[in-house]
């Protein structure tokens, strides 16, 4: 049952009521705070940048506020406009969400200095938590098992380097206040140690203002388990079982699941009351996630914790049937935990996928721009979608890439993973570049469907889950054709709906002719080759073979479906028609099919002599060229920050540099020429 104002039990001791929350995000988590806030009646405030205008979560709250331009510095991450906001809406409470504030120290205290509750933890155990070398030592005293590593105050490049050598590599240089894999990097030999300390400076500079590094042991090959704990402000924690996010990709988390697989009784009690200890070591309140890298023996080792929500919370709550933001309010309400540990009782199996805007085959490089189409699975009680955009809606340049995440559930692990690539193939979206495919080619693998998860999984079996694109088969083809030629009967109809004589030759698109038997060919782009083939519907030969094909557009709702038939089979594949472009998807897979822009009307770029180009829009960081200097295909020419993420612009051929069009700390916009090579590089 809820109430619709949430009240501390008399002679308890809570803050206070809560009808009004401030969620300070956006996306798909100011989103899920907000359903829960709906649920239980208490009021929703919305922040946003200008760029987020027109976002989903503005449109969900019940009141919105304006808090200035896209980049974040300005907008979600200004404590003094986020707290303006929340006085000025009379908010009881702030979710602070996921990143931008969630673990800044000084914005809870700030809360509590204005009288408004921070859904969080109180400000020690987020400071203590959150500078990594604190935590170490807190938690050895704790009993929780910790990994070797050096978090000493000499920051000289000397000294680490000593200590890398002392720990022994491969090591792992992380900020001390790091976190979301930003200011992170593994140094295998003495050689590259220096070249990845000085990355982790720069990235933890940009995104924490602030330099300060561990170096540790790195476990090769291990395993990501978290645990889900939950405390509040009567001294009680319990925990809510284990998450596997092992498969990762730029040390970011893509693919989640809970209970962790291969995980035994006894190891989950040894993790659960681990993390319970790790806890109540910081007088932990609300919901938090305790790290820890598990290696193959089941040996596990504390990482670090996350004074907050966590991304993949969901299918700790799918496992365990509960509500975790629901819990977060009661708690900053001053209540008691709605459940004792041995009550908390793991159910069935649950997997979480993260949906992103980017491109897989290209480093996993992330990607903005428009949703043109998007069409998702149905959701239900075992299904969840949780997103912060819809059709039209733009993924944005300023903040992170994810689209959605997926969340299923099933009655044991092969059941959960049949559901999620059922639902993933129901995910269709067009207009850029999305993971989609890849996670399909990730929870179809034999050894992820075994269990055999690590962090390394990516890279071990990059082989097959880069697969060479296949071409789309013929019968493919011929439900492009068909397709085309139905949207351009649909659209001759059209006109002839409107035109004042139906019976013009021009209000006919069947090609009809007198005496002659009308044969007409149709060039489609598949990728780098071209085919040809005669769109009338009846028979049609593609590379010498015959086909028979037919069929009808059907629309449900927004979508269109092409019920066709080839050569007898009946499929009815979703049919997405923009520009020159037929995507087609069905439960076999998604193809995309095009028709050639005609010679005169494509526009030919070159790029700036064949330089190197930005991959996408960002800051240039640093610029490591000049004109006139001698380069070597591979060599970096300039570091650029796009999506919270540095990424080295390498030379694409070898050459000397003619011109350098950037300077360091301006912006570059996608595909913009970054260098100029001397003409006779480019005839060499």
């Amino acid at each position: 049952t809820t109430s619709a104002v949430l009240m501390p039990p008399s002679g308890t001791l809570g803050q206070g009521r809560i009808e009004k929350v401030l969620i300070a995000n956006r996306g798909e988590i100011a989103c899920r705070v907000m359903r829960t806030a709906k649920k239980m009646g208490v009021r929703s405030v919305a922040v946003y940048s200008d760029a987020d205008r027109h976002s989903m979560h503005v449109a969900m709250a019940d009141e919105a506020y304006n808090i200035g331009p896209a980049a974040s510095q300005q907008s979600y991450l200004s404590m003094e406009k986020v707290l303006e906001v929340a006085k000025r809406s009379g908010s009881h409470a702030v979710h602070p969400g996921y990143g931008f504030l969630s673990e800044n120290t000084e914005f809870a205290e700030a809360c509590k200095q204005e009288g408004i509750i921070f859904i969080g933890p109180p400000s020690s155990a987020i400071r203590d938590m959150g500078i990594k070398s604190t935590s170490k030592y807190i938690m050895s005293a704790a009993g929780v098992p910790i990994i070797e590593g050096y978090h000493g105050e000499d920051q000289s490049d000397e000294k680490l380097q000593a200590e890398a050598v002392r720990i022994g590599y491969p090591v792992m240089i992380k900020a001390v206040r790091g976190g979301g894999g930003k200011g992170m990097r593994i140094s295998h030999t003495a050689e590259d140690f220096h070249e990845q300390l000085e990355s982790a400076r720069r990235e933890a500079r940009k995104s924490f203002n602030d330099d300060v590094m561990l170096v540790e042991k790195f476990v090769e090959d291990p395993r990501h388990v978290e645990v889900q704990v939950f405390g509040d402000q009567h001294g009680n924690a319990v925990y809510l079982f284990e998450r596997d996010c092992s498969v990762q990709r730029r040390h970011q988390k893509i693919i989640e699941e809970a209970p962790g697989p291969g995980i035994s009784e006894e190891v989950r009690c040894k993790l659960g009351e681990a993390a319970v200890r790790a806890a109540k070591a910081v007088n932990y309140v609300g919901a938090g996630t305790v790290e820890f890298i598990m290696d193959a023996q089941h040996n596990f080792y504390f990482m670090e914790m996350n004074t907050r929500l966590q991304v993949e919370h969901p299918v700790s709550e799918m496992i365990t049937g509960t509500d975790l933001v629901e819990w977060q309010l009661r708690v900053a309400a001053g209540e008691r935990l709605p459940l004792l540990q041995e009550e908390i009782e793991l159910m069935g199996h649950s997997f979480e996928a993260r949906i992103y805007a980017e491109d897989p085959n290209n480093d996993f490089l992330p990607g903005a721009g428009p949703l043109l189409h998007l069409s998702t699975p149905l959701a239900d009680e075992y299904t969840r979608i949780e997103t912060g955009v819809r059709e039209g809606d733009e993924v944005s340049a300023h903040y992170d890439p994810m689209i959605a995440k997926l969340v299923v559930w099933g009655e044991d692990r092969s059941a959960a993973l049949k559901k999620l690539r059922y639902c993933l193939r129901q995910y269709n979206i067009v207009g850029l570049n999305t993971n989609i495919d890849f996670l399909l080619s990730l929870s179809g693998h034999p050894e992820f469907e075994a269990g055999n998860v690590t962090t390394s999984f990516i890279p071990q079996h990059y082989e097959q889950l880069f697969p060479k694109p296949i071409p789309p088969s013929r019968a493919t083809l011929c439900q492009a054709a068909l397709g085309l030629l139905l949207r351009e009967r649909t659209s001759t109809q059209t006109f002839r709906d409107q035109s004042n004589d139906p019976f013009s030759p021009f209000a006919s698109s069947n090609g009809r002719r007198v005496n002659i038997l009308y044969s007409r060919n149709m060039t489609l782009h598949l990728g780098e080759t071209s085919e040809s083939e005669p769109p009338s519907p009846g028979h049609r030969p593609i590379g010498g073979e015959g086909f028979q094909v037919s069929g009808e557009v059907e629309t449900e709702g927004q979508t269109s479906f092409l019920h066709c038939s080839v050569n007898g089979v009946k499929s009815r594949p979703k049919l997405v028609i923009l520009d020159n472009t037929v995507h087609l998807f069905s439960m076999e897979g998604s193809a995309e099919v095009s028709v050639p822009v005609p010679k005169f009307l494509a526009g030919v770029s070159t790029g700036a002599q064949g330089g190197a180009v930005a991959p996408m829009t960002g800051t240039i960081e640093k610029v490591l060229v000049k004109a006139g200097d001698t380069v070597q295909i591979g060599d970096a020419l300039m570091v650029m920050n796009a999506m919270k993420m540095e990424h080295t612009i390498r030379a694409p051929k070898a050459g000397v540099i003619k011109k350098v069009f950037f300077k360091e700390g301006s912006q570059a916009n996608r595909h913009a020429a970054l260098v100029e090579f001397e003409e006779a590089a480019e005839e060499e």
